[in-house]
């Protein structure tokens, strides 16, 4: 994930925390798009990664994903949340992608893709320990594809964050990824927040639930929910590849947990 440089929404007031998130694949922040944040920003709306309808969303491909997003984080704004928080959104670089499915990325893992990946992570989080940010007031997450490499990039951080979130996500290099943790295992107590879609048909619902048992018994602090969308047709309750607007709540007390404001404590308390 190196390359053009991240799209960062600054925080409002005093910068005491950060929150690096990372998109799916293919997708790219491009701040010609940012105008489609202003139509929503009253909006009670959850998020659909690929095409297709559900009750109070937002319809939106790959291409307009990044958008979304940083909508997501100004609207957080306008209702007076994470006013200290920096939103950092890193930018892939263009590369001719081959494969049609999750089930070619995880049986093809690019590795030497992922650990450049998993360092641009690691450097974005040096970069705002050098603005004077602890590292224990950063978090590191995505979607889908993003949240997979923030969990790879989580895990094996040298330095203790305050959290890390995937959703719709699996684990990269499973095989590999124990012997990438440094001896002295920083964030075995960080915890982690995962969510999925009961119906993902992109990144398998099992996909999830299997990370979640596979970091549980490696030793790490998950918590993993799943989430069935109500259809309004059916009544059954099945979500794809998308975000339901509870998990957003979850996610949105979970950063709100992890890195709490500070307010009018001292600049020392950093």
């Amino acid at each position: 994930m190196s390359g053009p440089a991240a799209l960062v929404v600054p925080a409002l007031k005093r910068h005491t925390a950060t929150v690096i998130v990372s998109h799916g694949l293919g997708d790219r922040y491009d701040a010609s798009k940012i105008a489609i944040q202003g139509s929503y920003a009253s909006a009670n709306l959850s998020i659909v990664e690929l095409a297709g309808t559900s009750i109070r969303s937002v319809v939106f491909n790959q291409t307009i994903d990044s958008s979304i997003r940083i909508w997501l984080a100004e609207n957080w704004r306008r209702r007076g949340k994470f006013e200290e928080v920096s939103f950092v959104f890193p930018n892939a670089p263009t590369i001719p992608i081959t494969m049609i499915s999750f089930d070619d990325l995880q049986q093809r893992e690019d590795e030497s893709g992922i650990l450049r990946s998993r360092d641009t992570m690691h450097n974005l989080i040096s970069a705002e320990v050098a603005k004077g940010i602890p590292s224990n007031r950063i978090i590191l997450g995505g979607f889908s594809q993003g949240g997979a490499v923030s969990l790879l990039g989580g895990v094996t951080c040298p330095q203790k964050l305050a959290g890390i979130f995937g959703l719709s996500s699996y684990l990269l290099l499973r095989g590999k990824i124990r012997d990438m943790v440094p001896t002295e295992n920083p964030n075995k107590e960080t915890p982690i927040f995962l969510g999925h879609g009961d119906a993902d048909l992109v990144v398998k619902y099992e996909w999830g639930q299997n990370t979640a048992q596979m970091l549980k018994e490696w030793g790490w602090n998950v918590d993993f929910r799943t989430y069935p969308r109500v259809s309004t047709e059916t009544r059954d309750r099945n979500l794809p590849h998308s975000a339901d607007p509870q998990e957003i709540d979850h996610l949105e007390a979970f950063i709100n947990e992890r890195v709490p404001p500070f307010g009018e404590k001292a600049q020392e308390t950093l």
